[in-house]
């Protein structure tokens, strides 16, 4: 099942917002400073590409480090991604096979929006 919902994920939008992250981590590691947002974008765009049969866990952090780079992230190009991942959910939730897919989207959004401090794990 797993592999069904995520091959249509992979045509309905998934490779869109897989590409979309991949682009903004390939111009965040363009300058030295911002690698690691870069790093992490390439991290999210693996999982944007596949993600049913993943979860994301919380890491219990209190690193003050993690609240600024969520913050750049957010202003530089989370909240465009998060837009990105509300668009193509309203688009698959048209039909009703989309709307798990759709669902799935919209879960992605905090991820998108503030992604460090978090970690994908295999189910």
């Amino acid at each position: 099942m797993k592999t069904i919902l995520n091959l249509l994920w992979l045509v309905t939008g998934g490779l869109w917002l897989s590409l979309s992250y991949a682009l903004f981590g390939l111009l965040a590691c363009i300058p030295i400073i911002t690698a690691p947002i870069g790093v992490a974008s390439l991290r999210m765009a693996r999982y944007a590409l596949w993600p049913f049969g993943r979860r994301i866990v919380e890491r219990t952090s209190d690193n003050p480090v993690t609240l600024i780079a969520n913050v750049i992230w957010f202003l530089c190009g989370g909240m465009w991604l998060a837009l990105g991942h509300l668009t193509t959910a309203c688009a698959q939730a048209v039909t009703i096979v989309g709307i798990p897919l759709a669902i799935a989207n919209v879960k992605m959004i905090p991820v998108t929006c503030f992604p460090y401090g978090k970690q994908v794990a295999e189910q």
